[in-house]
């Protein structure tokens, strides 16, 4: 690419005109502030109290010294980098992505079909970037997704047009800008190509490894112990009395974001924000206990979002979502539960968009295996299905009184959260974000809290009528 000149777009991809540089000075913070503050409280309340007599102000002035230099060699916390500008531009045939960092970080490239994706990991950062650019596509990639993957790991996703090779990835110094640039560059490749990348050939096993293979029989016999075991925890349901356990669910997160409003407004904050507005008020209750999905801006797997819910020994799930429609008139709550036909063409549409949270997110689903089938699972799986349903109109009823509903609430979908099947389970559409009137409300603390307490309700009502089963 040597006739790339150093004034063409080009390489302007490459020129940070947005991130300041950073100063000489950084602003002093952590305990240190904190206890030359509280000695500066300490001496004024001294004086206030015995007089000058006995507190001078160049005693305290040293106290305060003493106590900077004590505490100068404290750790200070590790601030993550930042990321400040991304950019796509297509030249020669050759796509080019470009991540601006605050410092150089580790990272690794990989690709995934089903669709054609190619994954950007590295080490976590704080994303410093507009919320609708990840919207812009250039050249091979039609738009990209970021955000925290896991503690220590964020992650890209470049949506793809066509299969691609990575030809470079590397990191560039920082230079007059003082800002460093991850480099992707891309071109197109056939499909054959970029499915024999994804993984080597599978070859014949060695020698060594067919030895150390069990025998038919035996991968038999512990495949059926196996499923065993794993009827046991299928079958088994929650135990009544005592504090009930309510797993919340905060959708998407993370590289995942969910829908994005008119105004900008992310489903995996607002889902979070009213995750934790519900889990307050619960909590103040001693009858339950309360259990999050993820506390953070992260991603989760649908698949780790289910074992949460039933390692917790959950007695009841509820997802929580804002979604977005195509028109922007349509506003109001809804309560799915589980159906592995749709109410609707539309509970269907919904269902299969929020089922490739995993796909969006970078992960590869190539290999997943459902969960085992039997009749045993099946009945469970129906007490869980009428409880969730009884639990649906309960929350329905006491969601009408304070926000805008749906007409015909309560509907049905395979949505992948809701099959547990020993927790019953439900997936709450807040509203929608594609209406700007309901994206305001929404963004509101107040009607959050609102929305949180006539969940609430709904979560009294139901282990009332549980508790009344019991005793009859």
């Amino acid at each position: 690419m040597s006739d790339m000149g150093k004034d063409s777009p080009w390489d302007c991809l490459l020129q940070s005109k947005i991130a300041p540089a950073p100063g000489r000075f950084q602003i002093r913070r952590g305990p240190a502030v904190l206890l030359e503050v509280l000695a500066l409280e300490v001496y004024l309340a001294a004086v206030f109290r015995f007089g000058r007599k006995m507190f001078d102000l160049p005693r305290a002035l040293r106290l305060v010294s003493l106590l900077g230099l004590v505490l100068g060699a404290w750790p200070a916390v590790a601030q993550p980098p930042e990321v400040t500008a991304a950019r796509i531009g297509l030249r020669d045939k050759v796509t080019r992505f470009v991540l601006v960092l605050s410092e150089p970080v580790p990272f690794e490239t990989f690709t995934l079909a089903d669709p054609y994706r190619l994954v950007i990991d590295l080490a976590e950062v704080t994303w410093r970037l507009p919320a609708e650019l990840g919207g812009r596509g250039a050249g091979s990639v039609s738009g990209f997704r970021y955000g925290l993957f896991r503690p220590g790991s964020s992650r890209v996703v470049l949506d793809l047009r066509a299969p691609i090779r990575v030809k470079s990835a590397y990191v560039l110094p920082a230079g007059d800008s003082r800002t460093h640039r991850l480099v992707v560059d891309m071109e197109e490749t056939s499909a054959e190509a970029f499915q024999a990348a994804l993984k080597p050939p599978n070859g014949p096993p060695s020698p060594a490894k067919a030895a150390e293979s069990p025998s038919p029989a035996k991968a038999a016999e512990n495949g059926a112990q196996r499923s065993s075991e794993a009827m046991a925890v299928l079958i088994e349901r929650p135990k009544p009395g005592g504090r009930r356990i309510l797993v919340l669910d905060p959708g998407h997160g993370g590289v995942d974001p969910g829908a994005v409003g008119a105004a900008g407004t992310q489903e995996k904050a607002l889902t979070l924000a009213i995750a934790e507005e519900l889990k307050r008020q619960l909590a103040a209750d001693p009858r339950y206990q309360v259990v999050l999905t993820r506390e953070s801006d992260v991603f989760m797997r649908l698949t780790e979002r289910v074992a949460t819910a039933r390692t917790a020994g959950a007695h009841l799930f509820i997802s929580l979502h804002a979604d977005t429609l195509s028109s922007a008139q349509v506003r109001g709550a809804s309560v799915y539960t589980l159906s592995e036909r749709g109410s609707d063409q539309a509970a269907e549409v919904l269902a299969a968009k929020e089922n490739r949270a995993d796909v969006i997110a970078g992960v590869d689903v190539s290999n997943y295996n459902p969960d085992v089938t039997s009749i045993l699972i099946d009945l469970s799986q129906r007490e869980s299905k009428n409880d969730a349903a009884r639990f649906a109109n309960m929350l329905i009823d006491e969601m009408g009184k304070d926000t805008t509903v749906l007409h015909k609430t309560h509907r049905f979908a395979a949505f992948a959260v809701l099959k547990a099947p020993d927790v019953p389970s439900v997936l709450v559409e807040l509203g929608y974000l594609s209406n700007r009137r309901e994206e305001r409300e929404l963004g509101s603390s107040r009607h959050r809290a609102k929305l949180a307490a006539a969940i609430r309700r709904a979560v009294d009502a139901y282990f009332s009528y549980q508790d009344a089963l019991t005793r009859s």
